[in-house]
């Protein structure tokens, strides 16, 4: 069964039981139970609040700060999701994983951009995030002279869903209109400070701890591939290739291309890492085979259960990458024997989409993808590696044929390229396949892991060849806050791997070092709690700052809609308010149910 059947399972039997527990009165007073959802009040820890609430003019000074950044967050809320909203009803984008119901839910294993591995991680973010959230209404409360009738928790079943201080009605009512809304603000405003503290952490003397162990790091082996052939898979590190050093994917490639031998020694887990994993060799024996394809590629093959493999390119026998190439030589087309039969196919780099305004587009080349580059500049190119290879010695502005194989004929289009945003070389503004027309040849078959890009993107040295987030957001003081943002869902957004977090399972791709390398491999502990601390009290913050009730935004929105309204000349000021606030705050519900479900309802 899979985790969302587990864990409805695991709902029906913890409502069984709380009934039970309730029928036969063994439920504590402050405990109250509907279903899966539990509410627990206490009216201990006042007097800790009322202590914690005594340099008042701290607080309010605090918090004054704080409802100021608040009303720029909920005006900037306001306007995302009402644009967000008719966007979505004039042009619904398709059902994607980002926007499916499950995904919206704080829950490890249940939501597909929180894993189960850093549950514990989360809980505690979230428990965080909670505790401060409603102890700054607490502490303003006292502040402001508001009674506390209680506190407590709210779960879904076993799991935190949110924290309450529950003000005293008659002392919240008779409180002044500005001490009302300080007391409101108080709780994004803490979300935000614990994420300001949570980054620098991260950031500075955590992520400076952690260094990419020497190799590449291996995230799985290709089913049927050679390397899961030798034993080569998730959590290794290739550190050499027949006594060449490899130190990420690019050497790995240039170390295989440089030897045409079948047989080949492969050294695993050299140098230092965290994981202290024992050094061993591997013979791989190399064979070529098809990991990968995209639909409608010009071999009309398809990589199922069984891996396909290329024993013959225009009759000679091939078993490497670099022994296809030279088959090929200056031909623009081959004729590969597979384990699926013989296909004749044009050999180039394929490209899956053209930018309408980039400048292969504008050389008039056409834009619905599907093409394939089979040369540049008079130089010729038979995979999407080669097409980077050549990229990379053009500069922008400089105009170079680029030939094309598209719909049965080659075409040579004069273009004057662009500047690659990632390194400043000649740019065509296309997307291509990995591989060679549409197949992913290998004849290793392992597939990276980006340890080096995840320390990069979290301000660590990733070492060479790590990606990064590049141009104008790299110099923004608000490009930590887009990390927080992204990392969770980089597959959809950079392309790799949804950040995991430093769990035990990747620990082997990094060692330790630096100003915490007395803590060892409790720095990935560390840097887990901060990282999720961060990004579940930026969420909380700004999902509470969205202008509806009974969120706090909702709540300022209504204090400040009564203090403009006071001073203008109406008849009935309290009708002017509520129309504010209702059409506000339908508008806003209006919006999430768009986010939410509009892409699966309208389409």
């Amino acid at each position: 069964m899979n985790t969302l059947v587990w864990v409805l399972l695991g709902i029906l039997a913890y409502s069984a039981a709380a009934l039970l527990l309730r029928r036969y009165g063994l439920l504590p007073s402050s405990v109250s139970i509907q279903g899966p959802f539990t509410t627990v009040h206490t009216k201990r820890g006042r007097d800790f609040i009322d202590w914690v609430a005594t340099p008042k003019r701290f607080w309010r000074a605090w918090t004054n700060f704080g409802l100021g950044v608040t009303l720029v967050i909920m005006v900037g809320m306001f306007l995302f999701l009402l644009l967000q909203g008719l966007f979505i009803l004039q042009n619904p984008p398709e059902p994607s994983a980002v926007n499916q119901p499950q995904n919206f839910l704080v829950i490890p294993g249940v939501n597909d951009f929180l894993p189960l591995s850093v549950a514990p991680e989360i809980v505690f973010g979230l428990l965080v995030g909670l505790v401060v959230h409603e102890g700054g209404h607490g502490i303003l409360c006292r502040v402001e002279g508001i009674d506390i009738d209680s506190m407590g928790i709210f779960l879904f079943t076993l799991l935190p869903l949110g924290a309450f201080v529950q003000p005293d009605e008659e002392s919240q009512q008779n409180a002044d209109r500005g001490g009302k809304t300080r007391m409101f603000a108080a709780g994004v405003t803490n979300n935000f400070a614990v994420t300001i503290v949570a980054f620098a952490l991260l950031f500075g003397p955590v992520i400076g701890s952690i260094a990419v162990a020497p190799g590449m790091a291996v995230q799985g082996s290709y089913d049927g591939s050679p390397a899961a052939a030798a034993g080569i898979g998730q959590g290794d590190r290739v550190t050499s290739v027949a006594g060449t050093p490899v130190t990420n994917e690019s050497t790995l490639d240039a170390a295989l291309a440089s030897t045409d031998e079948r047989t080949v020694q492969v050294e695993l887990n050299g140098g230092d890492s965290a994981a202290d994993r024992e050094t061993r060799t591997a013979t791989v024996q190399r064979s070529l085979i098809v990991a990968g394809s995209v639909a409608d590629n010009p071999a009309n093959l398809s990589v199922g259960e069984e891996p396909i493999t290329v024993s013959e390119v225009n009759g000679t026998p091939v078993h490497t990458q670099s022994g296809f190439s030279e088959a090929v030589g200056g031909s623009k087309f081959a004729t590969l024997t597979t384990s699926r039969g013989t296909v004749t196919i044009p050999v180039g780099a394929y490209v899956t989409r053209v930018s309408a305004d980039g400048p292969l587009a504008n050389a008039g080349a056409p834009t619905d993808g599907s093409a394939i580059v089979t040369a540049i500049d008079g130089e010729r190119v038979t995979s999407s590696s080669d097409l980077d290879r050549v990229l990379d010695g053009t500069r922008p502005g400089e105009t170079v044929p680029v030939e094309l194989y598209d719909d049965g004929e080659l075409s040579t289009y004069q273009v004057t390229l662009g500047e690659n945003p990632n390194d400043g070389g000649g740019f065509l503004g296309v997307g291509l396949f990995p591989g060679t027309s549409g197949l992913l040849l290998t004849d290793f078959g392992v597939q990276p892991y980006p340890a080096g890009t995840y320390v990069a993107l979290l301000g660590g040295d990733g070492g060479p060849g790590a990606g990064s987030v590049s141009g104008a957001l790299a110099e923004s003081p608000l490009s930590a806050v887009y990390v927080a943002l992204i990392l969770p869902l980089a597959s959809l957004v950079l392309g790799i791997p949804n950040f995991p977090g430093f769990t035990a399972s990747v620990s082997n791709f990094y060692s330790v070092s630096g100003p915490l390398g007395f803590l060892g491999s409790n720095v990935f502990l560390l840097a887990n709690i901060c990282f999720w601390m961060a990004w579940i009290n930026l969420q909380l913050g700004m999902f509470n700052c969205i202008p509806g009730y009974p969120l706090d935004g909702g709540r300022i929105l209504r204090t400040s809609a009564e203090a403009l309204v006071s001073r203008l000349p109406v008849s009935e000021p309290y009708t002017v308010v509520r129309t504010i606030t209702t059409g506000v705050g339908v508008t806003m519900l209006l919006s999430l149910l768009l986010l939410v479900f509009g892409p699966t309802v309208l389409n």
